[in-house]
């Protein structure tokens, strides 16, 4: 897929850009979902540089907790199919965080700032967790979260949970942060055994969501920055992280064709959006993301949109 001009132009600003530890793992994943290993287990090498004792990996500065966990399907393909022992200890290391080290609540919620719990953790440990066949772990995590930040009503996830006072840190819809968790969820379901019992409710759970935003969606295809507000800039990246989405839905037959409208209007308008130096925007901008402009994970949303809309339509 890399010699897709618009996938290549994509990629090679994403490689590009500046990037911190989930950046740099986003970044690997979505080269991950292109077949693109080579480039996905450089970024894994890559980021051990700035290794912390503690197992998070390409700490430049005091990021989130669990942010490093962004990298963890990648560092561990690349541990396991290369054998390289930095590789190996590198993994064996950032999971034990994860599992055991990280900060978390008292039900065992990883904190993604201290004393927070945010939306974003739906696409930190609970996909690496069960790319690497902890399932239950895995499924803990996104417990935790859907019990803190789902609202039923509107079908949608809140922002950050502060559990010191028991109360939204930041109670809004934000686009980007329910497009982690839809990535997440849906990394999560593909990567659970057919029959697991806890597959229906996640399903269920991601039905919900983008039905829910579905509705929210503008003719031109973008999204408010936070979803209900219309006050708010619009932006393509939560978009993106809806179709990569409903595509893999799609194809691995738990989502319906009835979601694929809004997931192509959502890739036409990145399509639209390319400048010339490959970059989409306006995406949530960053590094403050409070505004509209280019990220990280804006390109690499837009290329694992384009890998799952690529193997849909294979099939």
């Amino acid at each position: 897929m890399l010699n897709e001009p618009l996938v290549k132009s994509a990629a090679n600003a994403a490689l590009a850009l500046q990037r911190r530890d989930w950046e740099q793992g986003v970044v690997a994943q979505a080269f991950l979902e292109l077949g693109a290993h080579e480039v996905a287990f450089g970024l894994a090498r890559a980021i051990l540089v700035f290794a912390r004792e503690d197992g998070r990996l390409a700490m430049l500065t005091d990021s989130g907790l669990a942010d490093s966990a962004m990298i963890g399907e990648a560092l561990y393909r690349a541990a396991t199919q290369t054998g390289d022992p930095l590789l190996v200890e590198a993994e064996a290391k950032l999971r034990h965080y994860i599992l055991v080290g990280a900060p978390r609540t008292a039900d065992g919620t990883l904190h993604h700032l201290p004393n927070q719990v945010w939306v974003d953790s739906h696409h930190c440990a609970g996909p690496y967790l069960a790319a690497v066949g902890e399932f239950e772990s895995a499924l803990s995590q996104f417990a935790g979260l859907k019990r803190r930040l789902w609202n039923e009503e509107a079908g949608l996830f809140h922002f950050q949970w502060d559990e010191a006072t028991g109360a939204f840190a930041d109670a809004s819809f934000w686009g980007v942060g329910n497009g982690w968790a839809a990535a997440g969820l849906t990394r999560v379901i593909r990567s659970l055994p057919s029959g697991h019992p806890a597959r229906p409710g996640l399903i269920d759970t991601l039905s919900a969501l983008l039905a829910a935003v579905q509705a929210l969606q503008r003719p031109d295809g973008f999204f408010h920055n936070v979803l209900d507000d219309s006050q708010t800039f619009v932006e393509l990246n939560a978009g993106q992280m809806f179709a990569f989405a409903i595509y893999e839905g799609m194809r691995g037959g738990w989502l319906p064709e009835s979601l694929q409208r809004g997931a192509d209007l959502a890739r036409k308008a990145s399509h639209a959006h390319m400048d010339t130096f490959g970059l989409i925007q306006p995406v949530c901008g960053a590094p403050m993301f409070d505004r509209p402009g280019i990220a990280a994970e804006g390109q690499a949303f837009f290329l694992m949109m384009e890998a799952a809309a690529t193997r849909l339509h294979s099939n």
